[in-house]
């Protein structure tokens, strides 16, 4: 069983930028995908970007085209962590953010396996 806890979330300006991380734990094979979803209000969860996590140390990030450039996702395989670096935030990006786990990955949220609780963002204009 895969556990996922998000952190880093809060209440920011447009133009600021914040930091939200996922900790793993729990048992999960040797490749799998780590992914960032986010939902706003109303709106049906959204994939954000995914990388592969590999016992090899093989990175492999994907974004959607929105994100490209202003968001970054990483991990730190030492401390069992991945990150989603988010710049010039929009009050547009406001939405709960998951952390979530899944052998395949993709962009649709529904195959995904495991997911965390979510961490609020707010962007204010």
């Amino acid at each position: 069983q895969v556990q996922l806890i998000e952190s880093g979330g809060g209440l920011v300006q447009a133009g600021d930028s914040l930091r939200l991380s996922c900790v793993i734990s729990g048992r999960r094979p040797n490749n799998f995908f780590m992914g960032w979803f986010r939902q706003a209000p109303g709106k049906e969860r959204e994939f954000v970007a995914q990388t592969t996590w590999s016992a090899s140390g093989t990175y492999r990030p994907y974004y959607i085209d929105s994100m490209k450039g202003r968001f970054t996702i990483s991990r730190d395989n030492a401390r069992n962590t991945m990150y989603l670096d988010m710049n010039s935030l929009r009050p547009e990006d406001t939405a709960v953010y998951y952390c979530a786990s899944d052998p395949s990955g993709g962009s649709d949220y529904r195959t995904w396996d495991y997911w965390g609780r979510g961490t609020q963002v707010t962007v204010s204009s």
